[in-house]
């Protein structure tokens, strides 16, 4: 579960030197002196977080503190006031970022006083800033810059520079945790001298699963069911996962995470590219393995990226590529649309296994918004999988983690998986609070969950679904749910948009502008709105139906209307689970 708000660590400064007897002065050491020096105050750490990960970071880095003995505090960011920064005398920011370089949910309050009048002088605060995002993304790391900005405008002083990280973060989190724990402590009262003990990334606190990103657990595939009709353009697939007597639990509006196995096939036509056999042995983190076993099991080989594209075009000397990398924008819609097996077909290039490597990022899990609740499912977890694919010339080229659930992984295999929570996407409280979930194609998946939990929990909150997709016959992801969630009252009212079923196409948010009467109506009576699916198009043409019900019905200016939706975010009532 995430955390809103630690008890601080008590501080456990003892007095130097002798205790004071009557009559006897207590001698001062050298280190007593340096110790009296610093403020004897403690580390704010405060997350930004939109799918765990800064949390996770957040979590170690304060596990790591106390080890160290420094009185430390860890913040969730919407717990955080930001005029309390006044108070403070050291403080890290972990943050992630969301969208095209917004703030993550939990941090949007923050991120906006800070850029504020109403921000305080901070010319007493030291601070630290870690990023974590994806450099194939324009606004990488973006929200971390911002806090670095702001922070420093406002006179604090930064006592170890700012770290952007990749998605391959774990490394250089734990030397920049080090690095600046190690700058806390010159600066800070701590108590006796302790030995850091460094934790792994995202490892979970006391009370939390044993089974995390770096300790999954070995599950089994149940079922893999394509629920796509024959003729739909589209593969998307029910899976159900055994969580047999692991004690993993989770909630509506969490996310599994799902560590895979690339194609056998495809580590072979990688090989072939660059000259390798699949036989050359490499270490990667002190294991010794095959290159081939390597690409399957140890590094990203589907997705590419711009570093990758860089880094390959300087290799092989590739005009083209060479070309592409001096202009930022194409190089970042290329390498997102070109997957690595492509890029290195742009030119013949005989690398060793060690730059092959070299160009490769290391896998990482996958993270899938949860379709199941507990209370209906118990010891199983259940995911709504889209099948990655497209065609390149004659050869279909296929999604990492997506083909692995849908076609490589077996009924029955085994598949390492953990519980990401996320506090950012929760029902409300009370279970007679009317929810409005919008989730086209497999945005629906938290809402079958949602649904679910209130159904067993016979919530008496009004409920209203809209689903969108291309077509009603081929694309109605759980139609026979749905109705009978309708008949028995659990969902309350449901509307779909069915892209390709007539001449204009038809979205959810064109949906919505035709209910805007009852949107409203329902948002008045205190209704939480949930947006889930693609966030570049969608959800902004979703938020921005939202903003124009607010200024037609609420009779509000553009700026009142995006007002109130910012104040319907910021209590948590407009909540989003985009990727």
């Amino acid at each position: 579960m995430s955390l809103n708000k630690k008890e601080s660590s008590q501080n456990n400064n003892a007095q130097s030197g002798a205790n004071e007897l009557p009559g006897l002065a207590a001698p001062i050491t050298q280190a007593a002196a340096a110790v009296a020096a610093k403020p004897a105050g403690k580390l704010s750490i405060i997350f930004a977080s939109q799918t765990g990960n800064a949390k996770g970071v957040a979590e170690s880095l304060e596990a790591e503190a106390k080890a160290l003995g420094i009185a430390v505090e860890l913040f969730d960011a919407s717990d955080y006031k930001g005029k309390n920064l006044a108070k403070e005398t050291h403080v890290i920011f972990v943050a992630s970022t969301n969208g095209e370089g917004e703030a993550p949910d939990n941090a949007i309050e923050l991120h906006e006083f800070l850029q504020s009048k109403k921000a305080p002088k901070l010319s007493n605060l030291q601070y630290g800033v870690i990023g974590l995002g994806d450099s194939s993304y324009e606004f990488f790391c973006q929200t971390a810059k911002d806090f670095d900005n702001f922070l420093a405008k406002l006179g604090a002083k930064s006592f170890v520079d700012r770290l952007d990280c990749d998605v391959d973060y774990e490394a250089a989190a734990t030397e920049w945790r080090a690095k600046a724990l190690s700058q806390v402590q010159e600066t800070l009262s701590t108590g006796a001298e302790a030995e850091v003990v460094q934790l792994p990334v995202g490892q979970a606190a006391a009370g939390h699963s044993q089974y995390t990103k770096q300790n999954p657990y070995t599950a089994t595939l149940l079922t893999s069911q394509k629920i796509t009709g024959r003729d739909s353009g589209k593969d998307v697939r029910h899976i159900e996962i055994d969580l047999d007597e692991s004690g993993i639990t989770y909630q509506p509006g969490d996310a599994l995470g799902v560590w895979y196995e690339n194609s056998s096939e495809l580590a072979n036509q990688i090989l072939a590219k660059v000259g390798l056999s699949g036989i050359e042995s490499v270490d990667v983190d002190g294991e010794n393995l095959s290159i081939h076993s390597a690409l399957v099991s140890k590094f990203e080989i589907t997705a590419s990226n711009p570093q990758l594209v860089t880094k390959f075009a300087e290799l092989s000397g590739s005009k083209k590529l060479l070309k592409l990398v001096e202009d930022k924008d194409k190089l970042r819609e290329y390498a997102s649309n070109t997957q690595i097996v492509d890029v290195l077909a742009e030119k013949k290039t005989k690398l060793s296994a060690d730059e092959l490597l070299g160009l490769l990022r290391k896998l990482t899990p996958r993270l899938y918004s949860i379709a199941s609740s507990q209370a209906e499912v118990d010891e199983e977890v259940h995911l709504t999988v889209g099948l990655v694919e497209y065609q390149k010339g004659e050869e279909s080229r296929l999604g990492g983690a997506s083909s692995f659930l849908a076609q490589r992984l077996e009924e029955g295999g085994e598949v390492k998986v953990f519980v990401e929570n996320n506090n950012n996407f929760k029902l409300p409280q009370d279970d007679n609070t009317p929810i409005i979930m919008v989730g086209p194609g497999t945005g629906i998946a938290p809402f079958r969950s949602f649904v679910q939990e209130r159904e067993n929990n016979d919530a008496q909150g009004k409920s209203w679904l809209f689903f969108g997709d291309r077509t009603f016959t081929q694309d109605f992801l759980y139609q026979v749910e749905w109705q009978k969630y309708l008949k028995s009252g659990a969902l309350t009212k449901l509307d779909v948009a069915f892209s390709r079923d007539q001449k204009e196409k038809v979205y959810v948010q064109d949906r919505l502008i035709e209910q805007a009467e009852q949107v409203w109506q329902w948002l008045q009576e205190g209704a939480y709105f949930y947006v889930c699916g693609e966030a570049t198009r969608m959800a902004k043409d979703v938020h921005e139906a939202l903003v124009t019900i607010a200024e037609q019905q609420g009779n509000q200016s553009r700026e009142q209307a995006e007002q109130f939706i910012n104040d319907l975010r910021k209590a948590k009532r407009y909540q989003r689970d985009v990727y």
